[in-house]
């Protein structure tokens, strides 16, 4: 439930779901509201390609994992979603520092009210720091059809990355909101009503 955690008189928002689900979209249409959104997924890219960060990357999965200054994600996702032992090892080294960046981020807003997008939002124990959280649930079958498409994988993959992700049902027993993103339904109908509830919520 929502609830009056904050962090230097910030309210986060937390926005999750699977791959493919559609996450970005709803964190992108908060951004166009007004709202500081944070993305999780960009902002560890950058991570990736900070000094200290590359340095312990390349000595656990190896020198091809980057192209000079470039992450190959493609290896580095065959790597570490094939292990769960290399998986845990790079959960132990992004997250903690994603989480140093984002928390100087909130800082830095003016809004007194942010949203932070994350995929393992739930998995990573980050919805702990967060006062309400929106899942956006999606078809597998549909999320496979989109990660294919985007990143040019089979549909073994994909389902691999999903199998190292809580179910839609999983993270929906977590949420304060779900958006259903299955092609038909209007997310912008179900974002709006969900801002207007945050809304009343944050200003009682």
């Amino acid at each position: 439930m929502f609830y009056l955690y904050q962090v230097n008189q910030k309210k986060i928002i937390g926005i999750t779901g699977g791959i493919g689900s559609g996450k970005s979209l709803v964190s992108e249409l908060f951004s166009s509201l007004g709202y500081p959104s944070y993305n999780s997924d960009i902002e560890a890219k950058r991570l990736y390609l900070t000094p200290e960060i590359k340095k312990e990357v390349i000595s656990i999965f190896g020198e091809e994992t980057y192209s000079g200054n470039v992450l190959n994600k493609a290896v580095l996702a065959s790597k570490a979603f094939s292990d769960n032992e290399l998986l845990e090892k790079l959960n132990q080294l992004i997250h903690p520092a994603l989480g140093r960046h984002f928390k100087n981020w909130v800082e830095e807003q003016d809004s007194d009210l942010v949203f932070k997008e994350a995929a393992i939002l739930i998995e990573s124990g980050a919805y702990k720091s967060c006062n309400g959280i929106i899942t956006v649930s999606t078809p597998e079958s549909l999320r496979i059809e989109r990660v294919m498409a985007r990143d040019g994988v089979s549909e073994a993959e994909v389902k691999t990355r999903m199998d190292k992700q809580l179910s839609d049902k999983e993270r929906e027993s977590y949420a304060d909101w779900v958006i259903l993103n299955d092609g038909t339904s209007s997310v912008i109908k179900q974002l709006m009503k969900i801002r207007e509830l945050i809304t009343e919520i944050h200003l009682s």
